[in-house]
C-alpha cells in the first residue's frame, strides 16, 4: 500500500485559524496596557462554542492591501476574507517577540484581551511549529533547529518555555487559547521512516511534542490540538491504525496522559475537500471495480475530510482517547469552487478512473500535490459545531492563511526551495505513475510570503462563494422542510425528523430551532435535542440552507413535551439518536446514553428496530450487531460505568436506500 507524503505547509508569520463565529467585534488598535487579571473559566469540551475568533492584524493588513490594489468586484470579495478570524504561526523563535512588521505573541494576547472585554469570549489560535528537524520529508518549510539533542534543548528552553510563560500570565486567564501543535511532525513518524532525515528526526519530534503538551496543558485556558495530516495521507487503514497507536503513545508519555490533548486537527494547509458530494461511497462499483481503486485514491477509502475525521475519531477512541476529544478541520483552501466544480452526478463513465475524474471536486491531477495548488479555492467559513453538538467534528478552522505561499522552488535566485513547488516539475505516486506538481504557473514565492495571484484565485474559486458574486450567482433558497415530526421523547430529550428539502444546486444543511434559538446545524434529516427539563413543552422549527448561503423559510412548528421525571428510559437509562451525516446511500449517527437512575450503571444496552432497509456497518464506542431489522448495541469496556445524570455516547455507520426515518430506541442498564 503506498504511503505518499501528501502535503507540506509553508512557514507563515501570520496564518489563519478560525474563531468560532462569523460575528466579530472590532479590534482596537491600542493593546490593553494594564488589564486586570481575570479568573480562568472552566476548561471546555469545545472552546469555540459561544466565542468569537481573534483577527490577526498582520494578516488583515495583507488582505486589505490586496483588495485595495485589485479594486472593483474582485476587491470587494477579497475584502470579505479579512473578517474571518486567523491564527498566529509561531514558526521560529523570533516570532514569539515579533519584529518590525509582525506583532509578537504578547501583543496579540493584549489585543485579544481588549477584544474580549467587549463581553464575548475570544479564542486566540496559535500554531506551535518549530521542532528540531522540522519538515523532514520535504524542503519547503525546514526549520531553524537541527534534529540533535542540542536542537531539542533549544526548542524546549528558548521556544516552548517562553510561549508557555506568556500564556500562563494570569492577565490572560480568560482568553481561550487554541494551540495547534506541530503540523506534519507525528504523521511523518508514521509514514516516512524510510527517509533518513525523518528517521533521525522522529525521536526529537516525539520528545518535543511531549514537552510542549506537558508545558501547555497545565494552563487552564489553553486547548491542545495535534495535527493528524489529512485523508490523503493517513486515510489507508495501514496508516490510520499505526497513527492511532502513535498518538496514544505520545499521550501516555505525558504527565497528564490522555487529558493533555483536547483533540486533533486535519487538513492543515492542505486542499483535501471537506466532502465529495458526488462520490459518497468509496465501495461503489463501476466497471467491476470499487471507486477507491481509482488511481487518484489508490485504495484509500477516505475521499474527504468528513469521512476521514470520523474514521480517525473512532481509531483514536479505540486506542484509549476519551470520546470527548474534538476533531477540527482546516477549511481555508479546500473549497474547490469555480466553473470546474461538478454541479451534478455524471453516471455515464464506465471505468473507475473516468468516473472519479468526472465527479470529484478535488481538481488536482495527483492527490499528493500540496504546494500552491492551481485551481483551489477558499472553503467553508470558520464555524463551531458545523454538524451539530453530537458530531465529533467540533469546528471548522482557517489554519493556513489564504494568500500566503507554501514554498518556492530551486533556481539561481532561490537556492533554497522544494521541487514540488515547481510548476514545471513532476512527481510520482510510488506506483510508477508520474503527474504534474499542480503548482500555480508563473510564480516562485518563498514560504510564508504574500502570494497575490494565489489569493485572487482562492477568492474567485471559493466555495461557498463570497458575496454571491461568484459560483454562478445562486440566489434561490431551498424549499421549506416539510414533515417535521417528533419521533421520541425522554425526560431530557426530544428527537425530531423531517423530509429533505430540494434546491436548484444542492442543500448543504439544516438549522434546528427551539423556539427562536438555533440549537444545531445538521446535514441529515433528524436531530435529538438534549439537556432539556422534564415535563416541559418545547416548540421546534427547521430551515434549510444551500452552499451560497440562501436559507429557506421555516418549517411548520411542532411541539414536544418531555417525559415526567421518574419515567423516561427503562432500567435507569435513556438513549437519544441523531444522524450526523447523510449522503443518500448511507449515513453516520450518534447515540447518547444517559443514566436516568439514582446509582451508577455498570453496563448498558441500546436496542432498536429500523423501519427501512438500513444495514449496519462499523461502530465505535460500543459493540453493535444487526439481525434482520433489529440492532443491539452494548457498551465498550471503558464506558459502561455512567454516573447518575451523566451521559456517554457511541456512533455507527450504515447504508440504506429509500427512507431513513429515525428509529425508537430502548435502553436498559444494570
Amino acid at each position: 500500500m503506498p504511503h505518499p507524503v501528501l502535503r507540506r505547509i509553508g512557514t507563515a508569520t501570520a496564518a489563519a485559524l478560525l474563531g468560532a463565529t462569523g460575528l466579530l467585534p472590532s479590534i482596537g488598535a491600542t493593546p490593553a496596557q494594564a488589564a486586570p487579571a481575570q479568573a480562568a473559566p472552566a476548561h471546555l469540551a469545545n472552546p469555540f462554542v459561544g466565542a468569537t475568533g481573534y483577527l490577526n492584524p498582520d494578516y488583515v493588513a495583507e488582505v486589505k492591501a490586496q483588495a485595495a490594489a485589485d479594486g472593483g468586484t474582485l476587491g470587494a470579495l477579497e475584502a470579505q476574507v479579512a473578517t474571518n478570524p486567523t491564527a498566529i504561526w509561531l514558526d521560529h523563535i523570533g516570532a514569539i517577540s515579533g519584529d518590525s512588521t509582525h506583532l509578537g505573541l504578547q501583543a496579540h494576547l493584549d489585543r485579544a484581551l481588549a477584544q474580549q472585554q467587549a463581553g464575548t469570549p475570544v479564542v486566540l489560535q496559535i500554531v506551535v511549529y518549530d521542532l528540531p528537524g522540522r519538515d523532514c520529508a520535504a524542503l519547503a518549510s525546514n526549520g531553524e533547529l537541527p534534529a540533535t539533542a542540542a536542537g531539542l534543548t533549544t526548542y524546549e528552553s528558548q521556544y516552548i518555555d517562553p510561549i508557555a510563560a506568556l500564556l500562563a500570565n494570569p492577565k490572560y486567564a480568560a482568553v481561550r487559547v487554541a494551540a495547534v501543535i506541530e503540523p506534519d511532525s507525528l504523521p511523518n513518524t508514521v509514514t516516512n521512516q524510510s527517509k533518513p532525515t525523518c528517521a533521525t528526526a522522529a525521536p526529537y519530534y516525539e520528545a518535543g511534542v511531549e514537552y510542549a503538551l506537558n508545558k501547555l496543558h497545565p494552563i487552564p485556558n489553553v486547548y491542545n490540538y495535534l495535527d493528524i495530516g489529512h485523508a490523503g495521507w493517513l486515510g489507508w487503514s495501514t496508516n490510520m491504525g499505526p497513527a492511532g497507536q502513535e498518538y496514544a503513545k505520545i499521550a501516555k508519555a505525558t504527565t497528564a496522559g490522555f487529558a493533555s490533548i483536547d483533540g486533533f486537527i486535519s487538513d492543515t494547509a492542505n486542499t483535501t475537500p471537506l466532502s465529495e458530494p458526488f462520490l459518497p461511497n468509496s465501495e461503489l462499483t463501476v466497471g467491476g471495480q470499487p471507486l477507491k481503486s481509482a488511481n487518484f485514491y489508490q485504495y484509500n477509502p477516505d475521499f474527504d475530510e468528513f469521512h476521514y475525521d470520523t474514521a480517525m475519531y473512532s481509531t483514536l477512541v479505540s486506542n484509549g482517547f476519551p470520546s470527548t476529544i474534538g476533531m477540527l478541520v482546516d477549511t481555508s483552501r479546500n473549497g474547490w469552487g469555480g466553473s470546474a466544480r461538478p454541479s451534478a452526478l455524471n453516471s455515464s463513465p464506465s471505468t473507475v478512473d473516468a468516473y472519479v475524474a468526472a465527479n470529484k471536486v478535488d481538481q488536482k491531477h495527483f492527490r499528493g500535490s500540496w504546494c500552491n495548488i492551481n485551481g483551489a479555492g477558499i472553503g467553508a467559513r470558520p464555524q463551531a459545531q458545523p454538524y451539530g453538538a453530537s458530531s465529533p467534528i467540533i469546528a471548522f478552522l482557517w489554519v493556513k492563511p489564504p494568500g500566503e505561499s507554501d514554498g518556492d522552488y530551486p533556481t539561481a535566485t532561490h537556492p533554497h526551495g522544494d521541487p514540488h513547488c515547481d510548476p514545471a516539475g513532476t512527481q510520482s505516486d510510488g506506483n510508477g505513475n508520474t503527474y504534474p506538481t499542480d503548482a500555480i504557473p508563473g510564480y516562485n514565492v518563498p514560504a510564508g510570503q504574500w502570494f497575490g495571484a494565489q489569493f485572487q484565485q482562492l477568492v474567485q474559486n471559493a466555495y461557498p462563494a463570497f458575496g454571491g458574486g461568484t459560483g454562478g450567482g445562486d440566489t434561490t433558497p431551498p424549499s421549506v422542510p416539510t414533515g417535521l415530526a417528533v419521533t421520541g421523547t425522554t425526560t431530557s430529550s426530544v428527537s425530531l425528523s423531517w423530509t429533505a428539502s430540494t434546491d436548484n444546486v444542492g442543500v448543504t444543511g439544516y438549522a434546528v430551532y427551539r423556539g427562536t434559538t438555533k440549537v444545531a446545524t445538521v446535514t441529515g434529516t433528524s436531530y435529538t435535542d438534549t439537556g432539556l427539563t422534564a415535563a416541559t413543552a418545547y416548540q421546534y422549527t427547521v430551515t434549510a440552507q444551500d452552499a451560497a448561503g440562501n436559507v429557506s423559510a421555516a418549517s411548520a412548528a411542532v411541539t414536544a413535551t418531555t417525559a415526567s421525571s421518574g419515567g423516561g428510559g427503562s432500567s435507569g437509562c435513556s438513549a437519544a439518536y441523531a444522524v450526523s451525516n447523510d449522503w443518500g446511500s448511507g449515513f453516520t449517527a450518534n447515540v447518547t446514553v444517559t443514566n436516568t437512575g439514582s446509582a451508577a450503571t455498570k453496563s448498558w444496552t441500546v436496542t432498536w428496530k429500523w423501519g427501512g432497509n438500513q444495514q449496519l456497518g462499523n461502530s465505535w464506542n460500543a459493540t453493535a450487531a444487526q439481525s434482520g431489522s433489529s440492532v443491539t448495541a452494548t457498551n465498550a469496556s471503558y464506558n459502561g460505568a455512567v454516573a447518575p445524570g451523566a451521559s456517554t455516547s457511541f456512533g455507527f455507520q450504515a447504508a440504506y436506500s429509500g427512507a431513513n426515518a429515525a428509529p425508537t430506541l430502548t435502553c436498559t442498564a444494570s
